[in-house]
């Protein structure tokens, strides 16, 4: 099952030989793992995002907090804030 799983994620029939050398099959999990966490990676919607980003500008919890809350990591939510608060900008410059 868990062969099976695999190969779903890595789009190869590959398997583990038994006659791979030690560093030869941790190079094949390393594959494998990043294959899934690409796979497993999640996307925010862009009314999350600003969610988010609006959520961090009240400072009712720390940026930190917050980012383990919502399962994000901090330097991604500071992009988005940048990102925010860029077209945020243009949006007033528009509009004066």
């Amino acid at each position: 099952m868990v062969n099976s799983i695999l190969c779903a994620v890595t789009h190869r029939k590959e398997r583990v030989s038994p006659a791979l050398r030690p560093e030869q099959r941790k190079g094949h999990a390393v594959r494998i793992a990043l294959a899934v966490k690409r796979k497993t990676r999640r996307k925010y919607s862009t009314e999350e995002k600003i969610r988010i980003v609006l959520e961090g500008l009240r400072r009712e919890e720390s940026i930190a907090e917050l980012c383990r809350h919502e399962g994000s990591n901090p330097n991604v939510y500071y992009k988005w804030s940048k990102e925010f608060l860029e077209a945020a900008k243009c949006l007033a410059s528009k509009t004066s």
